[in-house]
């Protein structure tokens, strides 16, 4: 994130010296109360900074709270390091149980289908599925939100939503009942995986994203792969509501741990709070950030209004952000749909056990582990090689598209992975073939996940948890309605040719999409007015 203009410490010294009584009045009643309560640093208060009339800094640019400098251990930038992964760590744990929890009902379809009376087919695969139109609508009203009260409080709050709804879920005894469930519960937890890269945002700077979001970025993608194993086995030994219960049991000690070591990140909420300090303090109304004094209507109703319309206007007005969303989708939803498909491939084709079968979801977990460990040092690396090559500084911030370049290989990999999979079902080779071509799919879609998540960071910095609602928005709605048409697609077309068609769309938007973003990306970003707030451009 580019500095903000630190008006204290232009502004203080000068004010000593006011040409009107109306600015000694203002701005020297300020230097004496700022200096005494330690709102700012001492150097600040030196006399020999120039005065107000020769700076030229309005009386109001004197009121304007801002970090104390670069170094200011209050912004989230400066943390330690321990503490920017401990953020790190926390909220990767609730991404990567939400997405689980999405997923570990599929080795139990069956069990849920027989004892609540759910027909087979689509409406037993809406039980799965259901769960992921809650994350495409909640990012879109909870993101928004954590840009007007902050992140922590709709993080949690949120999490207290999905912990009560999914615990329902194991009480369910209808249809209804835990599809409307599944659905709340999914609201609830799309806040982590929705925020969660603005939350990232927040701590780490761009030179240190690609191993800052590298766990974070993990997860969404680890959860669904390992709930199937947790499941099966679950429902193997004991009935399916333990299977909701224990993911309930782990998020209450991570929303433990979260309430001692997860703070507050978000800048402007932030100087908001220090504002606030400062105005009771001194008894100074005149106190604001600059956010507060660029908007107009800071009423709860007219802040609202521009949050929550925010990803809904990018999503419909940023191409960059359709390209990307587009993108994401695919191979979100094509995710999902080999979730889908593995309990009749494994068990039916296959004839695995049900506990044995759910092993194979291993090569979605080792696919994805691969994907972050090549891509997390190497986006580093390719990020400051690019900053070099185009002669730009050290302490100035690089382009968004110095992420785009790994994308390319990850882009024709991808589609080797799912021809692969598809053939190998098709011709019933030994079932380590099949898996390969899963983990090849899931290692090169991780690739190009945290790709896409960091070049969102980079152009929309203190609006990414928006843009990244606006992005998940479309590849939320692909992950619920993909493994919806599993049984039509391998039913109809066989594992062969179904995968063929996969493959085939993923060669089609795939490829071209990481030169289309390298070429015009930032052509793009420029016509943005949300981008153009936050280019990262300026000094580190």
């Amino acid at each position: 994130m580019p500095i903000l203009h630190d008006s204290n410490s232009s502004s203080v010294g000068e004010l000593a010296e006011s040409k009107t009584e109306t600015e000694k009045a203002i701005c020297g009643s300020r230097t004496q109360t700022l200096c005494e309560d330690g709102a700012i640093t001492p150097t600040s208060c030196t006399p020999s900074t120039p005065t107000l009339a020769e700076s030229n800094t309005s009386v109001e640019e004197c009121y304007t709270v801002t970090w104390d400098g670069p170094d200011d251990p209050e912004n989230p930038k400066n943390w330690s390091t321990w503490r920017k992964w401990a953020t790190s760590l926390i909220i990767s744990a609730f991404a990567f149980l939400s997405p689980l929890c999405s997923s570990i009902t599929a080795p139990a379809l069956t069990s849920i289908g027989e004892e609540l009376h759910i027909p087979g087919g689509a409406q037993l695969q809406l039980v799965l599925s259901v769960y992921l139109l809650a994350y495409a609508l909640g990012p879109f009203v909870l993101s928004p939100c954590s840009e007007v009260w902050g992140r922590m409080p709709v993080i949690r709050t949120a999490n207290v939503v999905f912990l009560i709804f999914t615990t329902l879920c194991g009480f369910a005894t209808s249809q209804s009942q835990i599809t409307a469930f599944r659905f709340l519960a999914g609201l609830g937890g799309s806040a982590s995986v929705g925020m969660g890269g603005g939350v990232l945002t927040d701590c780490w700077r761009p030179e240190e994203r690609g191993r800052g979001f590298a766990v974070y970025q993990l997860a969404p993608v680890l959860g669904p792969a390992v709930g199937p194993i947790v499941g099966g086995y679950i429902t193997q030994y004991t009935t399916w509501r333990w299977s909701f219960w224990v993911v309930v049991i782990v998020n209450v000690v991570v929303q433990i741990i979260s309430f001692f070591f997860l703070q507050e990140t978000y800048p402007p909420r932030l100087l908001q709070l220090k504002a606030r300090a400062l105005r009771t303090r001194s008894g100074k109304a005149e106190f604001r950030t600059e956010w507060e004094q660029s908007e107009t209507d800071r009423t709860l109703v007219g802040l609202l209004r521009v949050a929550l319309s925010r990803p809904w206007a990018m999503l419909g007005t940023q191409p960059i952000i359709q390209v990307l969303a587009l993108y994401q989708a695919f191979n979100f939803g094509t995710l999902y749909l080999l979730i889908s498909s593995f309990p009749a491939l494994w068990e039916g084709r296959y004839g695995m056990p049900r506990g044995d079968a759910t092993l194979n979801y291993i090569s979605l977990a080792v696919g994805s582990l691969i994907g972050v460990y090549i891509c997390a040092p190497a986006t580093d690396r390719v990020y400051a090689r690019l900053k070099r090559r185009y002669g730009i500084p050290e302490d100035e911030h690089g382009l968004p598209e110095f992420r785009v370049p790994l994308m390319v290989p990850a882009s024709i990999i991808t589609p080797c992975g799912i021809f692969l999979y598809g053939w190998a079902a098709e011709a019933k080779l030994h079932f380590l073939v099949a898996n390969i071509g899963a983990t090849i799919f899931a290692g090169s879609s991780m690739i190009t996940f945290q790709c896409t998540s960091s070049y969102i960071a980079d152009a929309y910095n203190l609006h990414s948890a928006s843009a990244s609602a606006a992005c998940s928005f479309l590849r939320s709605v692909l992950g619920f309605v993909f493994p919806l048409f599993v049984p039509a697609l391998f039913g109809s077309l066989g594992y062969g040719l179904g995968g063929s068609l996969l493959g085939l769309i993923a060669i089609v938007i795939g490829i071209p999409g990481p030169w289309v973003i390298w070429f015009f990306g930032q052509r793009l970003r420029g016509a943005s007015r949300f981008a153009k707030k936050s280019l990262p451009t300026g000094k580190v």
